[in-house]
C-alpha cells in the first residue's frame, strides 16, 4: 500500500511540477525578499556587538479582527556581556512604543531613535556576566517592508510575519545582525479563541481564558532573529510523518497548518510529496537538523515561501517549493550565511537541493531539463557574479536575485559536484554541516571552500575565482574529425562573455554518436582554448553533442564535424603545445614513430628522440620546427617551448 501511495504521489508531483513550478519559484524569490524591495540602510550595528543573546521569551498578543495591523508584546531577553556594559541597544522600529523596561524588578531608563532602542543600566554589567531585561511595547508595525502583515483569506482575517532579511525589528526588539544566534526561545501567542497561533518549534500547551487562547511554543536550537515567525488565523491541521525511520533517525512529525478552504485532497497530495523529499535529504545531507522537534508548513498569503526554522511559511504547494523550503532547514537554518554577501550559501545550495529532488524522483532526463532551464536564465545576461559586493549587500533585490543568488548559485553548486565527483562532494557538504564551528551558527564562503578542498584533495581557488567571484560564462566551439584507425580528434575553443574571466577551466563532456545509434560520452579536461584531444572510439562519428547532461553554465555553443578525408599530417599533433617540460606526440594506433628531431630558428638540430613522450627541459624557450619520421611518412610540426 505504501508503494502504491508513493506512485500516486509521484504522479501528482509531476503534474503539479509542470503546471506551477516556475510560478512558485518566481513567487518564492519575491517572498524571501518581501521585507524590502529597494536599497535599505542596513549594516552591522556596532551598538549591538558587545553582547551575546542567549534566550528570548516572546509574548505576543494580536487580534486579526482589527483592521490596522497591531501588536502588543513583552520580550524578555537574557544576554551575556562581551565587554563591560553600562547600557544595551536593540534593533527596533520607532513606530513601536515601549512602555516599560525592567531588570531585576527595577524600572530602567530608555529612549528610542533611528530604529534603535537604547536602555541604560543602573550599574555596570561586567564582561562574562549574564542579565535579563523585560521590554513591554505596543504599536502598529511599519508596513513599507511588509515584515508583519494583516490581510484576509476567503474573507477571514490572517496575520503573519516574514522578516528576512531586515524585518524582525519591525515587530519586536531584537538583535538582527548575522553574528549572533539566540540559543533557544519560548514563544507565547495570544489571540481570540476563534483563531490559533503558530510559531517555531514544539507546541507545549494551549490555554483558553476570557475569549482568548494562548499557545506556547518552544524551540531549543540556535536561531537568528529573521527565522522567528508568528502566524494567526483559523487554521486547520493536516499531519503526516517522515524520516528514514531507523534507530538513529526515528520518524519526524510533519504538522501542516492550512486555511480551511485549502484543506483539499489536491493540497494534501501535494504536501505528501514532503515524505520522499525528506528521506532523500536525510540520506544526502544527514539527519534533519531539528530532530528533537518537528517539521511543518504554515500557509500564508504571499506566493512562494519562507524557511522559518521547523515551520516553513507556504504560499503554494509545488514540489520545487516544498523541496526548497525543506532544504533550507539544512542550508540557511542549520548553517546560516554569515554576511548577505554570502547569500548563495543559503539560496544557491538550497535551490540545488530542489534539483536533487528532481534527479532522485524523476530521473536523469528531468534533471537535465531542470539544469538547462537554470542555465538559460543565468546566461540571459552576460555579466553578474554570485558573490555580492558591499554595495550590493545593501540592496535586497540584488541579495535575492533569482538569476544570480538562486539559479547561478545552484548551478555553481552542481559544477562543484561535477568537478569533485559525487562521493567527495556529498561528504564535503556533510562535513560542512557538521563542523562544530559552523553547525547552528554562521558561515562564510571560505568555510565551505575549506571543506570542499579537504574532500577534493586539491585547490578550488581557480574554480571559485571564475564562477563565484567573477562574472559571465563561456561559449565553446567544438571541432571534431574522424582520424581513422579507431580515433577522433576534438579541438575545444572558448570565448568568455565578460572580461573579468580570461578562461573557464572545466572538465567538458562531449557525446560522440554514430550513424548506427552508437554513443560514447568522453570527458575532456579543458585547460586552454584551442586544446586538442585524440579520443579512441569503436565507430565512425557522425554527430557531436556538447555537454549533453548540462554540467556547465554556457551559451551559444557550436559543434562541427569535419567531413575532410583523413590526412596523415592532420592525424598527428603535439600536446601540450606550448610546453615547458614534457611534450607528447599523439597519433593513430596504426602508426609508429621512427625518429623525432627538433630544429631551432637557425635550422640546427638541437634534440633527437625515438620516444612518443619527449622531455624538453634541456632546450631553451622559443619556437622550434619538429620533424616527425613515422612508419607512414614524414610529418612537420611547430612547437613552442615555454
Amino acid at each position: 500500500m505504501k508503494n502504491l501511495n508513493l506512485l500516486f504521489i509521484l504522479f501528482i508531483s509531476v503534474f503539479t511540477y509542470a503546471q506551477t513550478e516556475q510560478e512558485d519559484f518566481d513567487q518564492l524569490v519575491a517572498s524571501e525578499m518581501r521585507s524590502s524591495s529597494a536599497n535599505y540602510e542596513v549594516f552591522v550595528n556596532p551598538n549591538t556587538l558587545n553582547y551575546d543573546v542567549t534566550y528570548h521569551e516572546l509574548q505576543f498578543t494580536v487580534n486579526p479582527n482589527v483592521t490596522t495591523p497591531y501588536i502588543d508584546g513583552i520580550v524578555k531577553t537574557t544576554f551575556t556581556a562581551l565587554d563591560d556594559m553600562n547600557s544595551i541597544v536593540f534593533d527596533m522600529a520607532t513606530q513601536l512604543a515601549v512602555s516599560s523596561v525592567v531588570m531585576n524588578g527595577s524600572n530602567l531608563t530608555y529612549s528610542q531613535s533611528n530604529y534603535q532602542l537604547f536602555i541604560d543600566f543602573p550599574s555596570t554589567i561586567t564582561t562574562g556576566n549574564n542579565a535579563t531585561v523585560e521590554i513591554t511595547y505596543a504599536g502598529a508595525p511599519p508596513q513599507a517592508e511588509q515584515a508583519f502583515t494583516r490581510t484576509t483569506h476567503n474573507g477571514t482575517p490572517v496575520i503573519f510575519t516574514l522578516s528576512e532579511p531586515f524585518g524582525a525589528r519591525d515587530w519586536w526588539p531584537c538583535k538582527q545582525d548575522l553574528n549572533d544566534k539566540i540559543d533557544n526561545i519560548d514563544v507565547y501567542i495570544t489571540c481570540p479563541s476563534t483563531y490559533i497561533g503558530v510559531s517555531n518549534g514544539l507546541l507545549l500547551n494551549s490555554v483558553t481564558s476570557g475569549g482568548n487562547t494562548t499557545r506556547h511554543f518552544q524551540h531549543n536550537y540556535p536561531i537568528p532573529a529573521y527565522l522567528i515567525s508568528l502566524n494567526v488565523t483559523n487554521y486547520v491541521t493536516y499531519n503526516i510523518q517522515s524520516g528514514l525511520g531507523t534507530t538513529e533517525s526515528p520518524f519526524i512529525p510533519i504538522i501542516n497548518y492550512l486555511y480551511p478552504e485549502s484543506n483539499t485532497t489536491t493540497v494534501q497530495n501535494a504536501i505528501n510529496q514532503t515524505i520522499p523529499i525528506f528521506n532523500i535529504f536525510e540520506e544526502k545531507f544527514g539527519p534533519y537538523p531539528y530532530r528533537n522537534e518537528i517539521y511543518g508548513h504554515v500557509q500564508f498569503s504571499y506566493g512562494g515561501g519562507m524557511e522559518h526554522a521547523t515551520m516553513s511559511s507556504m504560499g503554494g504547494w509545488s514540489r520545487g517549493l516544498i523541496a526548497h523550503e525543506l532544504g533550507h532547514q539544512w542550508f540557511g537554518n542549520q548553517v546560516t550565511c554569515g554576511t548577505w554577501k554570502d547569500i548563495w550559501l543559503n539560496e544557491g545550495l538550497t535551490e540545488y537541493t530542489a534539483g536533487i529532488a528532481v534527479e532522485e524522483m524523476d530521473g536523469p532526463a528531468a534533471f537535465v531539463t531542470w539544469k538547462a532551464n537554470k542555465i538559460n536564465n543565468i546566461t540571459s545576461q552576460t555579466g553578474g557574479a554570485v558573490y555580492l559586493t558591499d554595495a550590493e549587500a545593501q540592496n535586497v533585490a540584488r541579495i535575492f536575485s533569482s538569476r544570480l543568488s538562486y539559479n547561478k548559485g545552484s548551478m555553481v553548486t552542481h559544477m562543484l559536484r561535477w568537478v569533485m565527483g559525487d562521493t567527495a562532494f556529498f561528504q564535503a557538504l556533510k562535513s560542512y554541516l557538521n563542523d562544530s564551528n559552523l553547525s547552528y551558527g554562521y558561515a562564510i564562503t571560505d568555510d565551505l571552500v575549506a571543506h570542499l578542498e579537504a574532500e577534493h584533495g586539491a585547490s578550488l581557488t581557480e574554480f571559485f575565482n571564475d564562477w563565484l567571484y567573477n562574472q559571465g560564462y563561456p561559449t565553446y566551439d567544438v571541432q571534431a574529425q574522424n582520424l581513422g584507425a579507431g580515433q577522433v580528434r576534438i579541438t575545444l575553443n572558448q570565448n568568455q562573455s565578460h572580461p573579468s574571466v580570461s578562461f573557464f577551466e572545466m572538465p567538458v563532456e562531449i557525446r560522440l554518436s554514430g550513424s548506427g545509434g552508437q554513443t560514447q560520452d568522453v570527458v575532456l579536461n579543458h585547460t586552454f582554448s584551442g586544446e586538442e584531444f585524440v579520443v579512441p572510439i569503436a565507430f565512425t562519428v557522425s554527430s557531436v553533442t556538447f555537454d549533453p547532461n548540462r554540467h556547465i553554465i554556457s551559451r551559444n555553443n557550436t559543434t562541427t564535424l569535419s567531413n575532410n578525408s583523413f590526412e596523415l599530417e592532420e592525424s598527428v599533433y603535439l600536446y601540450p603545445n606550448p610546453s615547458n617540460d614534457l611534450v607528447t606526440i599523439q597519433m593513430p594506433t596504426n602508426i609508429s614513430i621512427e625518429k623525432v628531431s627538433f630544429y631551432n630558428a637557425l635550422g640546427q638540430n638541437i634534440l633527437t628522440s625515438v620516444n612518443q613522450s619527449i622531455r624538453t627541459n634541456s632546450i631553451a624557450s622559443g619556437m622550434y620546427w619538429v620533424k616527425i619520421e613515422t612508419s607512414e611518412g614524414v610529418i612537420h610540426k611547430n612547437f613552442i617551448k615555454k
